[in-house]
């Protein structure tokens, strides 16, 4: 019995060496890069700035980093299934989905990124002062199912309304934040459920009230608002440089904590590069003022939010499990943030 445990456990320990193996093999050779989307707003501060600033490139050594930006969440999850990038910034909404309706679940929340962010704006011409006063007016909201227009529409069923679709009368308009402005300065809706820095451009350059700040309707005042995630296949085969890369992350949240005036000239001269025109630093500043940057997931309120956007039938008929939906790196505890 001893011999043939001896022999087994050689067996085991073979097996576990060739996998070892393996995995440091395919940790180094995975094309040597690492290939991250984000979108080009306040909220995604911690690629923006972990780029920049190169703590990112400092922390993964001689890897190639590519970057793509994206509009929207659902742009950057096809990409993650479509394997033409690894990680992604997207707000929970996006995540929850992904890990849903990819095959075997292959999306992880790797960490969280933002809380906070979003805000309902009013415009105005118009008399919202209370959720009483929605009835029958236009409200606007980033695309159906993304995470604005989730906390929107449960907004609306916490305080006895339905959007027109449903057979209420709140008229919900899900277009994209540059057409939310534009219908804003027109004045063909009375408000907007945005994220930053898009309410504060409409509270300062347009004269919109902000009625309320999301993270007011939340425990703690804290929801996750951006999180990292990443495709699996990535992160099993490339484990070491997920960790170094969570440990850039890491670095770059509590950078940006400390260095708000430098956060706002970093993400100008982003912008400037990208866009070719950059915000005002009051903007940059207040928008910034609204937003708490961590690596914190804030698990709670992402179970939270998938349970809101089921209540609303964005999860499908069969109900949903977000067992694993999340990673957990025992070397790193991504709470351990400045708050």
């Amino acid at each position: 019995m001893k011999t043939r445990s001896a022999i087994s456990a050689g067996i085991v320990g073979i097996v576990l060496l060739s996998v070892l193996v393996i995995a440091l093999s395919n940790d180094t050779t995975h094309e040597n890069k690492i290939r991250i989307g984000y979108f080009p707003n306040v909220g995604h501060a911690v690629p923006i700035v972990g780029m920049w600033n190169g703590f990112f490139q400092n922390s993964l050594g001689e890897l190639k980093i590519e970057t793509r930006v994206f509009d929207s969440g659902p742009q950057a999850i096809e990409a993650l299934f479509a394997n033409s990038i690894d990680v992604a910034y997207v707000g929970p909404g996006p995540a929850i989905n992904g890990f849903l309706n990819s095959e075997n679940h292959n999306i992880k929340i790797l960490a969280g990124a933002a809380s906070g962010g979003a805000s309902f704006i009013v415009h105005p011409n118009s008399e919202i002062n209370s959720a009483s006063d929605f009835a029958g007016k236009k409200i606007a909201a980033p695309q159906i199912g993304n995470t604005q227009d989730v906390s929107l529409r449960y907004y609306l069923s916490e305080n006895g309304l339905k959007p027109a679709e449903k057979g209420g009368s709140v008229i919900v308009y899900n277009i994209s934040n540059p057409d939310i402005y534009t219908l804003f300065v027109k004045g063909d809706i009375d408000g907007a459920w945005v994220p930053e820095p898009w309410a504060t451009i409409l509270e300062t350059e347009l004269g919109g009230k902000r009625l309320f700040h999301e993270e007011e309707l939340w425990p703690n005042n804290e929801f996750a608002s951006v999180l990292l995630i990443g495709n699996v296949d990535y992160i099993e085969k490339n484990p070491t440089v997920i960790s170094n890369f969570l440990n850039s992350h890491l670095e770059t949240t509590i950078w940006i904590t400390e260095h708000p005036v430098e956060t706002r000239i970093v993400f100008n001269d982003f912008l400037n590069s990208y866009l070719g025109q950059s915000l005002s630093d009051d903007v940059v500043d207040i928008a910034l003022s609204n937003i708490l940057i961590t690596a914190d997931p804030k698990p709670d309120s992402v179970l939270t939010f998938a349970e809101r956007a089921d209540a609303l039938g964005y999860l499908g008929r069969n109900g949903y499990d977000l067992s694993g939906i999340f990673y957990y790196d025992t070397n790193l505890n991504l709470g351990e943030v400045p708050r």
